[in-house]
């Protein structure tokens, strides 16, 4: 860039007084300000939309080499699962002989067990007591109420 130090600013602001005149130099500096303002903000924006395609061109690189790691793991768990479904059908080649000679394909759920819940009921407290040590110390084995509680623990009237 040029460089325009404090002597030379003097000399060029003497020189524009005497040809433009003291009338005229203030609209004529407004005017310059405004059009030097215009001109940069110009350049920032060109530099900010070639730094934006720069990274918009990276980002696309980015993206297709992730693309394509995607496919090739996906292609790796392909294979994967086609073998390891392989290596079953061969190891229940011997369990299911009787289904593939009817003509069909073993059935994998008589292999592999249902989900079944556990039926868990957080209310009771669960350990690896015996239940007549339980009966005999008095611990609760069933879930009850605040109501049915109070109920079984209210003193009996005499009549």
């Amino acid at each position: 860039m040029i460089d325009i130090g404090l002597s030379k600013m003097a000399l060029i602001g003497a020189v524009a007084l005497i040809v433009i005149g003291p009338e005229k130099l203030p609209r004529v500096a407004r005017t310059v300000g405004t059009l030097l303002g215009k001109a940069q903000r110009y350049v920032a924006d060109v530099k900010a939309e070639v730094n934006r395609s720069m990274e918009l061109d990276e980002l696309k690189k980015m993206k297709d080499e992730v693309e394509s790691a995607a496919r090739d793991v996906e292609q790796s768990i392909q294979t994967g699962a086609s073998d390891l479904q392989k290596d079953m059908e061969q190891s229940l080649g011997g369990y299911g002989a009787a289904s593939e000679a009817a003509g069909s394909s073993p059935d994998l759920s008589t292999v592999v067990p249902a989900y079944r819940h556990p039926g868990k009921n957080w209310r009771l407290k669960r350990a690896a007591v015996p239940q007549w040590y339980k009966a005999r110390a008095g611990v609760r084995t069933k879930a009850q109420s605040g109501a049915a509680r109070v109920a079984r623990f209210r003193p009996q009237k005499f009549h």
